[in-house]
């Protein structure tokens, strides 16, 4: 059943997770949703956009509270507790469970513009999942579509954890635990692996990964951390994308820049999960970024101001602002770009 206007709290209990949604939802919101405080878009920035223009609806899904939600970080602790828990082991590490459905769902990619989407809690992308390499994850996952799904991580797992073998689909009504060691430290990312797979990551099933490193190997510094997910919708159905964006709603951070502080080192989890697209970008204007490819290094592998990736590849990118102001980013590729794929980083002084 796909639900187009009912609120989240009612969508949930029609999709029949009623039992989870008073811990869910809560004040009328999921993971990395909910009143995210979106402005009207700013005039110094209204010639930038050649695509859509206005706030969504405040019940749709925040792109700014995604940027920075991992382990449902965003909810209130007894509503976290439902879908996230953390016990420590004897060696020092966590078991993190997590609870994951999918459910069909239409989702405002747009003001005003609706795509009929297959989300995993209510969402695209998926929530953000954050561990300490070596820490056990356990992923409950119950399938609350109309089609079968699975979940496949990427990283070190058995087989029979991989979502994407003969057999490995999950039926609509049906649950799966996924388990397996976080392994390698990294950015990294999941989605469904049912065919046709093509269908199935463009419809929304993907989220993103991100495993810290344990202590003996060193840590990354301190930073103001941001996930940025590159996607696209293909809104009529051709195989060729209409709306572009970061975290799913175009133009989202030209209406709310990213708020940064001069001086102080930021570091941005990009991951490309475009279908329909070979490749995709990252562009900051007016400065340069050092990139950790996939993450899985402690050392840069380049220091540039464009970033190309294609599905699946991911980098963890770092840099500190040097000046105030307003600093666009965007694709690349100019089509991408006038279609949503645009945004600002917004540097401000330290307070004083």
């Amino acid at each position: 059943m796909l639900v187009t206007s009912l609120t989240r709290r009612a969508w949930l209990r029609a999709a029949g997770f009623a039992s989870l949604a008073s811990g869910v939802v809560g004040a009328a919101r999921l993971s990395g949703q909910g009143q995210g405080g979106g402005t009207a878009l700013h005039p110094a920035h209204d010639a930038h956009i050649m695509g859509t223009v206005g706030t969504p609806a405040p019940d749709g899904f925040n792109p700014t509270t995604f940027l920075q939600t991992w382990n449902f970080s965003d909810l209130p602790p007894e509503e976290r507790a439902r879908l996230y828990r953390e016990t420590p082991r004897p060696d020092g590490t966590m078991l993190r469970e997590y609870e994951i459905f999918s459910a069909d769902r239409e989702i405002e990619i747009a003001p005003g513009m609706f795509f009929p989407a297959w989300t995993y809690n209510g969402q695209v992308p998926g929530p953000t999942i954050r561990a300490t390499e070596g820490d056990r994850i356990r992923v409950t996952f119950r399938n609350l579509g109309s089609h079968p799904h699975s979940i496949h991580f990427h990283g070190w797992h058995p087989p029979a954890m991989d979502g994407a073998l003969a057999g490995q689909e999950v039926p609509p009504g049906e649950t799966f635990v996924y388990e397996f060691d976080a392994d390698p430290f990294g950015v990294h990312l999941y989605h469904c692996h049912t065919v046709p797979l093509k269908r199935h990551i463009h419809k929304g099933l993907y989220g993103v990964v991100i495993v810290d490193p344990r202590a003996s190997r060193g840590s990354r510094p301190p930073a103001d951390e941001f996930v940025m997910v590159m996607n696209a919708f293909d809104t009529t159905f051709d195989a060729e994308n209409e709306v572009y964006a970061v975290n799913t709603v175009a133009n989202a951070y030209v209406r709310e820049p990213i708020r940064v502080t001069v001086g102080q080192l930021v570091r941005v989890y990009l991951v490309n999960l475009t279908e329909f697209d070979p490749i995709n970008s990252f562009h900051l204007h007016g400065m340069f970024f050092d990139v950790y490819r996939t993450g899985t290094s402690l050392v840069t592998s380049e220091t540039t101001d464009t970033i190309m990736l294609c599905q699946g590849e991911r980098a963890i990118l770092e840099t500190t602002f040097r000046y105030p102001g307003d600093f666009m980013f965007h694709a690349h590729q100019s089509e991408f770009a006038e279609l949503g794929w645009m945004g600002f980083f917004r540097a401000e002084a330290p307070s004083t």
